[in-house]
């Protein structure tokens, strides 16, 4: 194998770095007409209450900076809904927007937020990043008498880096950016990996561990603690895919939030780690022909892959206050409630885990597999995109990967190399591996027996309630999800949360106008809780525009019902705990007071169209199913793909139903059993 380049200091600094006041006629700035509509529409958005200021054109430099720093395509598309805004305005206000009144300003943004579908979405595009730019404030986390983001420590923003400066020599030494690899260049294993979050780190460990030459290939970058400023935008930015604005299409945009940086998403996930439940396991077992993924089968990897997490209960003072909360309601009402199992052995619960973890507790794989991977002899190479297999008389011999955009300061051309193995591991995750392949012709009617390439999409979708309450919750100050109720898991509903920081908060909530300031002016006293949907639904995922996937999913009428059923639970469990008013991300039932009891019945029971939910998901699925069989999936029991030898498929894509909890553990179960099986195998002599 021919060892990589090793080259310092490749990598961006880190996101906060450098980072100065955008003024009108600058990069990204916004004229003075534009800004004073702005800022009208800031204050229609945002009014002035309690401790809450209004908001000020300090607000709109931020805006500004936060649009040109986020990505370089927002601050010409955002003048586009402006405008289409201030048209609205004069059509039913008669009057520009920075000359509204208060009353009138609130009276048009609530008259959009009560419009159709595509007004609906005007404002929530244009409110979104006001309210980002709002919020990251220190002025008015003090106001709500919260502990403001700290920014990148000064001494760590002028560093460029390949890998965190704590992590040890080895990890550096094995680590390159994919810039610095010459164009044409050949670079030869026995396996290449493409991605390294919960399949792909498992399985070039297990790999490297076995003494075969791995090369582990990564798009995006290799970010340490100290880039971790914990700021919800900045990160999203830094460590998520498109900003973490990934969505599907269909009867109701679902947002599908996955990571793009060293570790994938186990870097930006809450921790929670389940195994799946075993009668879960036993349908694979039973309905599907998987033999070998039963409870008893699979026990030993969990096992094997715990003991590196460190997967233990969460801590009880780390909890929170909503959680205590959430516990004096499910026992109020005779339900069973517990701490989740997390892999996050040292927390100190700063509740930052979805932004990166600050101080290495979250064994994420960034942490714990990829630099077990480094130390056992595997290579790294990050900002690497891989365009397409090679596939040579019918088998897969390896990847062509073509160099992101080099770090300022360094090689500016884009290279494009190949790395020839004896076997190549897709795990780029069920969106990535899908449209990877779907965008190879070669690969795509190799693999088209079954039809199931790309199909069988399950997603989890996700919703939930903020109650608030007499007492304080601090909700910031705790671990964002450390409790759950299982009592109706049997029904699809898997309830966990509890905490989520200021900001996020902010950016979860579509309310505007006073009612928006109320609740926001209420944070300090709301606690949070949700649940999953183990989903009959599938979807779909097919290259769109620009190679970005495009993912279809349309919720069905008894989905649908169970969100409701599983919403009207969680408002009695707050109810129950002592709230006086809840907040639901459903139309029309935005808000319920505790005494409304012919609200949350009609809630439960109303034919609420799926278009009206406010819905996320974080566990796409099944877009690469293993089957027992070639016709009925893609990969089998060892994660082989059926038609295409060479190819092994290791991440999300492969789960072949929807497994009802976090699916993290159960990836990298999987990926652990098939890597081990695959070393095997390349250790057999040739025939």
């Amino acid at each position: 194998m021919r060892s990589l380049p090793v080259i310092p200091s490749v990598t961006p600094r880190s996101a906060t770095a450098g980072l100065q006041p955008v003024r009108p006629g600058g990069v990204a700035g916004f004229s003075a007409r534009q800004r004073a509509a702005l800022l009208g529409l800031a204050r229609a958005v945002i009014p002035a209450h309690g401790a809450l200021p209004a908001p000020s054109f300090e607000t709109i430099d931020r805006l500004e900076r936060l649009l040109h720093t986020l990505a370089p395509g927002l601050p010409t598309g955002y003048p586009v809904l402006l405008s289409s805004a201030a048209a609205l305005c004069m059509l039913h206000q008669q009057r520009r927007l920075a000359d509204l009144t208060e009353a009138e300003g609130e009276a048009f943004v609530t008259r959009l937020f009560h419009g159709n579908l595509v007004e609906r979405s005007l404002l929530r595009g244009l409110t979104l990043p006001i309210k980002a730019a709002y919020f990251d404030d220190p002025v008015v986390y003090a106001a709500l008498g919260q502990r403001h983001r700290p920014g990148v420590p000064s001494h760590e923003t002028a560093r460029a880096r390949v890998t965190p400066s704590d992590q040890p020599p080895f990890v550096k030494h094995r680590t390159v950016c994919a810039s610095s690899i010459p164009d044409g260049e050949e670079l030869a294993c026995d396996v290449v990996v493409v991605g390294s979050g919960a399949g792909g780190a498992v399985a070039a460990y297990e790999l490297a561990a076995a003494g075969h030459a791995v090369i582990l290939v990564e798009e995006g970058l290799f970010f340490g603690r100290e880039d971790f400023s914990g700021g919800a935008l900045a990160m999203q930015k830094l460590l998520y895919r498109d900003l973490g604005l990934s969505a599907s299409i269909g009867n109701v945009p679902i947002m599908l939030p996955t990571g793009r940086c060293v570790g994938g998403t186990t870097t930006v996930n809450s921790g929670t780690c389940y195994r799946a439940k075993d009668r879960v396991l036993q349908g694979w077992q039973e309905q599907l022909g998987l033999t070998a993924h039963g409870p008893e089968q699979l026990a030993p990897f969990y096992e094997r892959v715990e003991a590196v997490l460190g997967v233990e209960v969460a801590a009880t003072k780390y909890l929170g206050h909503a959680a205590e909360a959430i516990a004096r309601g499910a026992t109020r009402l005779g339900y069973t409630h517990q701490p989740l199992r997390r892999n996050a052995p040292d927390c100190d619960g700063q509740g930052l885990c979805c932004f990166g973890c600050p101080t290495d507790a979250k064994r994420s794989t960034n942490v714990s597999y990829v630099p077990m991977a480094l130390r056992a002899g595997a290579e790294l190479i990050v900002n690497a995109r891989v365009q397409r297999l090679l596939i040579e008389d019918g088998t897969a011999t390896g990847v062509e990967v073509m160099a992101g955009s080099a770090p300022s300061g360094h090689v500016s051309s884009l290279s494009r190399f190949r790395v020839r193995a004896r076997a190549v591991v897709l795990a780029c995750g069920t969106f990535g591996t899908a449209t990877l392949l779907q965008s190879d012709p070669v690969a795509q009617r190799m693999l088209s027996r079954s039809g199931a390439l790309g199909q069988n999409l399950t997603i989890h979708p996700t919703s939930g309630v903020f109650a608030e309450f007499d007492t304080p919750m601090q909700m910031g100050r705790f671990i964002p999800q450390s409790y759950a109720i299982e009592e109706f898991h049997d029904q699809g509903l898997l309830m966990e949360g509890v905490s989520t920081p200021l900001d996020l908060t902010a950016l979860n909530s579509p309310l505007v106008g006073r009612v928006y300031s109320e609740v926001m002016e209420a944070y300090p006293r709301t606690a949070g809780f949700g649940f999953l949907l183990e989903d009959s639904t599938t979807g779909s995922v097919q290259p769109g525009p620009a190679g970005r996937p495009l993912i279809r999913y349309n919720l069905t009428g008894r989905d649908i019902k169970r969100i409701q059923h599983g919403l009207r639970l969680l408002c009695d469990l707050f109810f129950a705990a002592g709230s006086y008013r809840v907040q639901l991300p459903v139309r029309g039932f935005d808000l319920i007071r505790s005494d409304e009891k012919s609200r949350l019945d009609a809630l439960q029971h109303a034919a609420i169209p799926a278009s009206d939910f406010f819905l996320t998901a974080y566990h796409p699925l099944g877009t690469a199913r293993m089957s027992s069989t070639p016709t009925s999936g893609i990969v089998s029991e060892d994660l082989a793909a059926h038609d295409l030898p060479g190819l092994y498929i290791m991440d999300g894509s492969v789960v072949p139903s929807s497994p009802a909890v976090n699916p993290q553990l159960t990836i990298m179960a999987l990926a652990s059993r098939a890597a081990q099986r695959l070393a095997e195998r390349l250790n057999q002599p040739a025939s």
